[in-house]
């Protein structure tokens, strides 16, 4: 069994009258790559440093391979973290920078030599040992910090947005490299980043959350395809959020919802009948030519089309006036729908999610 299995039990932070964390409880497993994911001021940066010790939880319990750690200081729990900022020491070489925590831990001389360059064998920074921070780029200075981190040997690694002060190409790269190291590395990362791509990219995983609280737990699949709640849906990438009336609820996990002057049925899972949200994923959407005709079909003009490069996002304004959105791949033989044509936008069945008719706000940013 991995090392570095991690529960949250009731965590809740108080900074006076404002609850940072609203009583989380989230297991997760040794070796596994989890990202909390959420906007600023949401309680992701707050837990964080809860497990790492920088703050004491008002009430709850932190249990690091089933010990208590929650009034433990950080030095003596087995975690190690990495900040946005890298916080490097720029008088001291690569070498000195990774090899520094060593020290504290009695390390010999031949020791530390071992296991500072395996570590920066595993970064690919084995011939920048001489160097300064100030003589690398934004990269290799993450790649740095990440030596330092792992170098210590942590059951588990925290990583505080450590890719936000990147580029957005190299942030791409290093997203790969980062969970290409965890495996390799076979211990527990939490990752915090307010990215969806991010999380969804690397994430065995992910918390999405909500103003100090967990709106949803599972993996990037499972909170894509299958939000919780419309602010799950509404946060993680592009959504159709539709309100909508359910008439009538059937047996074989289906209901019929009236949307404007539209009736789709949709799956659905103890809906009652009454207001509701209907979601629906942009790529989800089938655009058909106008006078199609079938099931969860409705008629609408095309508002505008967005080009980026792989795909089209097309915005149809429906004849009740709610537009949504369909993202077209962007191929040879695809139609070039013009602004103002009539269109047909079908809504298939297994894509159409019933949500309650209310979501978590997004906290202050």
């Amino acid at each position: 069994m991995a090392k570095g299995a991690i529960e949250l039990v009731g965590l809740r932070k108080e900074f006076g009258s404002v609850v940072a964390v609203d009583g989380i409880a989230v297991a997760i497993a040794g070796g596994e790559f989890f990202s909390l994911l959420g906007p600023s001021g949401c309680g992701k940066t707050t837990t964080l440093r809860m497990i790492a010790g920088f703050e004491q939880p008002t009430s709850g319990s932190i249990y690091i391979d089933g010990v208590d750690v929650a009034r433990t200081p950080p030095h003596k729990r087995p975690v190690n973290t990495v900040f946005q900022s890298y916080a490097l020491f720029p008088l001291m070489t690569v070498f000195e920078n990774v090899a520094f925590g060593l020290r504290y831990v009695r390390a010999t001389k031949g020791e530390t030599e071992q296991r500072v360059r395996a570590a920066l064998a595993m970064v690919r920074l084995a011939s920048y040992e001489k160097r300064r921070p100030a003589q690398l780029s934004g990269g290799q200075q993450q790649r740095v910090a990440l030596a330092r981190a792992i170098v210590l040997n942590p059951a588990v690694l925290l990583l505080d947005e450590p890719l936000g002060a990147l580029d957005a190409k190299l942030r791409k790269a290093l997203q790969f490299e980062l969970k290409s190291l965890q495996e390799q590395l076979g211990i527990t990362f939490i990752y915090v980043t307010h990215d969806q791509e991010e999380a969804l990219t690397m994430s065995d995983r992910l918390a999405v959350m909500a103003d100090g609280r967990v709106e949803q737990v599972g993996t990037p699949g499972e909170v894509y395809e299958e939000p919780a709640t419309a602010y799950v849906a509404d946060f993680l990438g592009l959504s159709n959020l539709m309100e909508g009336q359910v008439s009538a609820v059937s047996g074989n996990g289906t209901c019929r919802v009236r949307v404007g002057e539209i009736d789709l049925t949709a799956r659905s899972a103890d809906t009652p009948v009454g207001s509701v949200k209907l979601v629906i994923r942009p790529e989800r959407v089938r655009l058909l030519p106008s006078g199609s005709a079938g099931a969860n079909c409705a008629h609408g003009t095309v508002d505008r089309v967005i080009y980026l490069g792989a795909t089209r996002q097309v915005v149809v304004r429906l004849g009740h006036g709610e537009t949504i959105q369909a993202m077209l791949p962007n191929t040879s033989d695809s139609v070039a729908y013009a602004q103002g044509s009539a269109v047909v936008a079908e809504f298939p069945q297994d894509s159409l999610r019933v949500l309650p008719d209310h979501a978590a706000s997004a906290g202050p940013a």
